[in-house]
């Protein structure tokens, strides 16, 4: 059994399965859910709305749970660790020397209701003042005693079965002496001796302080203990069920040593130890319910305690024991809903239509919102001025929180990313400018802008590079330049320094709140195009000829012969260099180069012979690529302890490159390597360091340039802020905030540097930058067995990227050591930078469903809301939307690429036309509204809903009316979901009113005068 939620996940799909007189545990499901359609509160809801509700925001610790029963042993009296909890059970095997696999708990129907009947009988002791178990038990026993449930004969007994020792599954089990065991059997036939006889020890014993499992139970825990055993004094159960005061270490009663919160003592006759341990498994699983588990710590009284297991089984669902094998044992769900108690909910009717169908995924997805960091200010530099205080106060961990082995790994991840993709661009933008910028301008330019970035910039994760649409602005500037007889590095600079002041611009107006208009649609479709980009390029990249001249038929033929020169020439040359007689060698003996060296001719068919390198170059492209993914997965893997996998998972990608680097040195096959500059000067002899922006174009030319600039800014600022958009995702779980007009208006001052120094321009880049966030993710690393580790966050610092572009231009004095790198291992790393950035893209999911029979597709949870036809034909506009995007990239129109994306707004938009909001609620995000237009849409809506009343559940959940469907009194979520539902339908007008027809500057004109 999982931990629940309001509206909690049990199983992969959501639910907890259980069986034969079995029952799962499912989401925002009850048993009365059809029977009573009507509004109601039932008494058990109501009652621990109010128990809840008196919060003093202190949080609920972890319980461990831990069963044990009494054995009879040679006659010998002892309690035996049977079963675990601390989020789902493990049993001790039957062959008892090992723990079974964590699982979902699964239960009897018939013992839920024997539990609560114990709890109605039993002793309820709240808040026991408790300091030792001999003083707990006699208390116990002295409260059944008062309360006439056992006879006052019966006590010393009932205290001396109670403190017997307990032998936990870390103990072989105990070899005695026939003195002990006489000193045992006589100690049981007195129990007036029980007192002096206290088996438990104390203090925790030295196994159960250095027992491995605590890493696996959180710091705050505290511990419940669940006793069960058959004895043959008792002629009716004895039932008490404790909560301390304080939690209390209790010595050698529990595993580990936590300290102890809860008692659960169930003694009972001989003969009913199925029904015994069936109860004992229930009240453990209770424990650690989320629900039932605050219900305990708050209950008041009695009636409190049986509210909650009314609760609880309010969820049960109950499978025909004939349909369902219930020895089989449940796998822990993969990812369980956050457990966050919401006290609007308590008490309110959930209206699902019964079964698994409920549940969770009834609300609308959580409405389109960026943050305030796109809030519309309305002051001069208000945004700026917001992102500088939101980031201040993070600087200092921005720093040390760097301070890790996993930031080690994403430093050489991203600074061979990095390097390859400066020398990639940097030789292509040599060729398109006739070396004014080159590989060593880019490799500066990147340390340059780059570290300047990630000191001052407000989202550091962001690694800048150049980009495809800057490359062929610069190819078509230059061209024009030559053509015309202009100074192509004076113009440039110009163009530069108008964009740098028009980034200003918009920081000091605001104008990256249009951002808010990009939706997960614009978002998904650039972010695939960028990874496509990269997958296309690495793999265009490893174009190797291959020796087609070769024919194993005529192998005879192929012959190569190192021939003396003639002597006539050799008489000519320097032979006084030579310290030996050219006569007397033997040529037919010396290698290809000695041949060469000493001035022979190379003779014969097969001198010109080259090894086939484009198999080998193939296996070390694919051989990176496939190992690192391979790697990457090892921690999920079952084999070797657990921080071995991590750091083999941290460091897969350097630990490809490090094998197939070797691979490649053993073989000494000539493939292409990495060559860096050896020397810091620039590309072209003609050109200096600092490009002067007068004297060389007549003055005119320095107002016109404004009008490329603003292309540049257009293209500078939508690569930039949809990239941050991406980055900022609230996916990642960032949480010391980002900053986009502070990024902006540092690449607009960097715009300005490097136009002055002749270095190429920078901006986000989208994959590197993806690339950067999944290296420093994290991830739990305490973690309850059977749970997944959960994903933290990423580790938001700016060290890693700093050290990246210091490196980067370090890599001048490292030559020698990167010139052994074969480039067909950088473009894997490429591929599986495209290939990851990729994952956990809905739309990419959604692709993949054109080849998945409906059966087997994936349990996304926009499958249970949309018809797959509208699912499909969603994605099909956005293919044939990246189709057109990736036919303009590859032609000269790549320069408008920007107005493009602008393109995919408005595509977008038109969509509400075709799709309605509910769909688009699930398949994107519903475009920002005006609080005029949601109260206007929210007024037609409950017309609409008074006009008729849903004839089912599900309408009564879809329609999201609060005062309908709801059958029962789950605590679930669905008393504020409809609402949630209201505010994702009543955003969509806003943008009506800007997008008027026409063209994409109404746009611009109409949202200045919100700047």
């Amino acid at each position: 059994m999982t931990r629940r939620s309001r509206g909690r996940a049990r199983d992969s799909h959501g639910n907890t399965v259980e069986q034969h007189g079995v029952y799962f545990n499912v989401s925002s499901t009850k048993i009365s859910s059809r029977s009573n359609p009507c509004p109601a509160v039932s008494p058990a809801a109501e009652r621990l709305r109010h128990i809840l509700g008196d919060d003093d925001g202190a949080p609920t610790p972890t319980i461990f749970t831990e069963m044990d029963t009494l054995q009879h042993e040679g006659g010998e009296l002892e309690w035996k660790e049977s079963a675990r909890w601390v989020k789902f059970e493990e049993k001790v095997e039957e062959g008892g020397e090992r723990w079974s696999k964590p699982h979902v708990s699964t239960l009897t129907l018939h013992s839920l209701f024997e539990l609560r009947t114990c709890l109605q009988t039993g002793s309820i002791l709240l808040d026991l003042e408790g300091y030792s178990l001999p003083q707990i038990v006699e208390e116990i026993v002295d409260r059944q005693i008062a309360d006439g449930l056992i006879a006052p004969d019966l006590k010393e007994k009932i205290i001396f079965v109670l403190l017997r020792k307990h032998r936990h599954q870390t103990k072989k089990p105990i070899h005695r002496s026939l003195a002990d065991i006489g000193k045992s059997s006589n100690a049981s036939s007195n129990p007036a001796q029980s007192r002096s006889m206290n088996d438990i020890s104390d203090t925790p014993s030295s196994d159960q302080l250095k027992n491995k499992f605590m890493k696996k139970i959180p710091r705050d825990a505290e511990a419940s203990n669940v006793l069960i055993g058959e004895v043959d004094f008792l002629d009716k159960p004895f039932v008490a069920f404790v909560r301390l005061a304080q939690a209390t270490t209790l010595g050698g009663l529990t595993e580990v040593p936590v300290p102890t919160r809860f008692l659960f003592i169930l003694l009972g006759p001989h003969g009913k130890t199925k029904s015994y341990n069936e109860i004992g498994r229930a009240i453990a699983t209770l424990m650690v319910d989320d629900l039932f588990s605050d219900v305990a710590y708050k209950a008041r009284d009695r009636e409190d305690l049986i509210a909650g297991v009314d609760e609880f089984l309010d969820e049960v669902i109950v499978l025909p024991p004939g349909e369902w094998d219930p020895k089989i044992r449940i796998e822990p769900p993969k990812k369980v809903p956050s457990s966050v108690l919401n006290l609007n909910e308590l008490g309110q009717m959930n209206g699902s239509a019964g079964g698994a169908a409920g549940g969770e995924d009834e609300e609308l997805p959580a409405p389109h919102e960026l943050g305030e960091e796109l809030k519309f200010t309305g002051r001069f530099c208000g945004g700026l001025w917001l992102d500088i205080k939101r980031k201040i106060p993070w600087y200092c961990s921005d720093i040390y929180d760097g301070f890790h082995i996993q930031s080690i790994s994403a430093v050489l991840f991203i600074y061979l990313g990095c390097i390859t993709n400066a020398i990639t661009f940097g030789g292509l933008l040599g060729d398109a400018t006739d070396n004014y910028q080159g590989v060593m301008e880019s490799f500066l330019g990147t340390a340059l802008a780059g570290t300047v970035f990630c000191v001052f910039g407000g989202q550091p994760l962001i690694i800048l590079s150049s980009t495809g649409p800057i490359l062929i602005f610069e190819k078509l500037l230059y061209d024009f330049s030559k053509s015309n007889d202009v100074d192509y590095m004076e113009l440039r600079l110009w163009i530069g320094l108008h964009s740098c002041l028009q980034c200003f611009l918009l920081v000091v107006s605001d104008a990256s709140y249009i951002i808010k208009y990009m939706t997960r649609f614009t978002e998904e479709g650039f972010s695939s195009l960028i990874s496509f980009i990269f997958i296309s390029d690495a793999i265009k990249k490893m174009y190797y000829p291959i020796n087609r001249g070769f024919k194993p038929d005529f192998i005879t033929s192929f012959r190569c012969e190192c021939v003396a020169p003639d002597q006539g020439e050799s008489s000519r040359s320097s032979v006084s260099r030579r310290p030996f007689n050219l006569t007397d060698m033997d040529w037919s003996q010396l290698s290809k180069k000695e041949c060469v060296k000493y001035g022979g001719s190379l003779v014969g068919s097969s001198c010109k012979y080259v090894p086939d390198l484009a198999l080998m170059s193939f296996i070390l492209f694919f051989g990176t690529y496939s190992m690192t993914v391979s790697l990457k997965k090892f921690k999920f893997s079952r084999y070797f302890p657990t921080k071995l996998r991590t750091l083999v998972s941290d460091f897969s990608i350097i630990i490809s490159i490090l094998f197939f680097c070797g691979l490649d040195f053993l073989l000494q096959l000539d493939t292409p390597k990495l060559h860096v500059p050896t020397q810091i000067k620039p590309t072209r002899p003609d050109r200096g360091w600092l490009v002067m922006p007068f004297g060389k174009n007549p003055w005119w030319w320095y107002l016109a340039s404004a009008v490329p600039a603003l292309l540049v800014t257009i293209l500078i600022f939508m690569d930039q802020q949809i990239s941050a958009v991406i980055v900022n995702r609230k996916e990642n779980k960032l949480k010391k905030g980002c900053g986009y007009h502070l990024d902006l208006f540092w690449v607009g001052v960097l715009m300005a540097a490097c136009s002055f120094m002749g270095l190429p321009w920078y901006v986000a880049a989208t994959v590197i930058s993806i690339a950067h966030i999944d290296s420093l993710k994290m991830e739990s690393e305490s973690s309850a067995p059977g749970e997944q580790p959960q994903f933290l966050g990423v580790r938001e610092q700016r060290l890693t990227g700093i050290l990246v572009f210091v490196l980067t231009g370090l890599s001048v004095f490292l030559a020698p050591v990167l010139q052994f790198i074969p480039m067909p291992v950088l473009y894997g790393v490429f591929l599986y930078m495209g290939v990851a950035s990729l994952s956990g893209i809905q739309f990419w999911e959604r692709i993949k469903l054109y080849l998945m029979p409906a059966k087997h597709q994936p349990d996304f949870s926009f499958l249970r809301h949309v018809p797959l036809r509208r699912v499909h034909l969603f994605t099909l506009v956005q293919i044939v939307c990246l189709a057109v995007l990736w036919i303009l990239k590859s032609t000269f129109l790549a320069i408008i690429f920007p107005v493009m994306i602008l393109g995919l707004m408005a595509v977008r938009k038109l969509l509400d036309l075709m799709f309605s909001q509910h769909d688009l609620a699930w398949l994107d995000d519903i475009l920002p509204d005006k609080d005029k237009k949601k109260k206007e849409d929210e007024k037609s809506r409950k017309k609409e809903r008074k006009a008729g009343e849903p004839e089912s559940d599900e309408e009564v959940s879809e329609a999201g009316d609060p005062s309908n469907g709801f059958s029962s009194g789950r605590i679930s979520g669905s008393f504020m979901r409809p609402f949630s539902g209201f505010a994702m339908i009543f955003v969509l007008t806003q943008f009506s009113s800007v997008f008027r027809p026409g063209s994409w500057w109404v746009l611009l004109v109409e949202l200045k005068p919100s700047f």
